[in-house]
């Protein structure tokens, strides 16, 4: 294994956790800083907390605004954080029909769940820890990207459309012609939503692709592309109830 230069590497860590006064003038606001400790101790120990003070103050918000409500009904995918009760995290990408994240509320959008690969990583983290991150990227268009942070929870799929009294409409947008019946819905109430900015985030375009919804075939879902069943591993025993 490489050895790294701990004295090239070594950041001098602030004496306090608590954001600068700086910073705190920077921001003028009653409403409780955005952001963790964590990230303020970043942002004194990097020099950055002047700009972050003018990003939490010009672009982030603790709600949806329309052009935001917008940009969410035009996208087909984004990409999930969430972590356990220990913090240990996953990163997930869901996909599905133009639109099929649905707002409901200035604070509060939903998203399906789809028959997936029976792990449930996702929902078991969200079970532990409601916290989660999104974020949506328009790689075809604008390349901009839009992340919210906020709190989830589970809702089975009969709840949630006596709850919401959901219209068939807005159910085939979700699941599109021939998508598959949501199994259950991810509510997540909305606490920042702010911008991704567009200078690194890569042009692309978007090809035609039949999409196999629910399928179990290998062929279709990808395969062992990364050879992971002739890798070594420890072996799962699950017993059968």
């Amino acid at each position: 294994m490489m050895e790294t230069n701990k004295q090239e590497s070594t950041v001098q860590k602030p004496t306090s956790l608590s954001a600068s006064p700086e910073l705190r003038e920077d921001i003028q606001q009653t409403v409780p800083l955005p952001g963790s400790r964590g990230e303020h101790q970043a942002q004194e120990a990097f020099g950055t907390s002047r700009r972050a003070a003018a990003f939490y103050n010009n672009q982030m918000l603790n709600y949806l605004n329309p052009l935001m409500r917008d940009f969410i009904a035009s996208q087909e995918m984004f990409f999930l954080a969430t972590a356990d009760a220990a913090g240990s995290c996953d990163c997930t990408f869901r996909g599905g029909p133009a639109g099929f994240v649905k707002v409901l509320t200035d604070t509060l959008l939903c998203c399906p769940e789809y028959r997936g690969n029976g792990v449930m990583a996702s929902l078991g983290n969200i079970l532990e820890n409601g916290h989660v991150g999104m974020i949506f990227v328009d790689f075809c268009g604008s390349t901009i990207g839009l992340h919210i942070n906020g709190t989830a929870e589970i809702v089975e799929d009969e709840a949630f459309r006596a709850s919401w009294d959901i219209t068939p409409e807005v159910i085939a947008t979700v699941t599109g012609k021939e998508g598959p019946r949501p199994e259950r819905w991810i509510l997540i109430e909305v606490e920042e939503a702010y911008i991704h900015c567009s200078k690194h985030i890569p042009l692309m375009q978007k090809l035609d692709k039949t999409i196999h919804w629910g399928t179990d075939n290998e062929k279709f879902k990808g395969g062992d592309a990364f050879k992971a069943k002739s890798s070594a591993h420890s072996s799962v025993s699950v017993e059968q109830p």
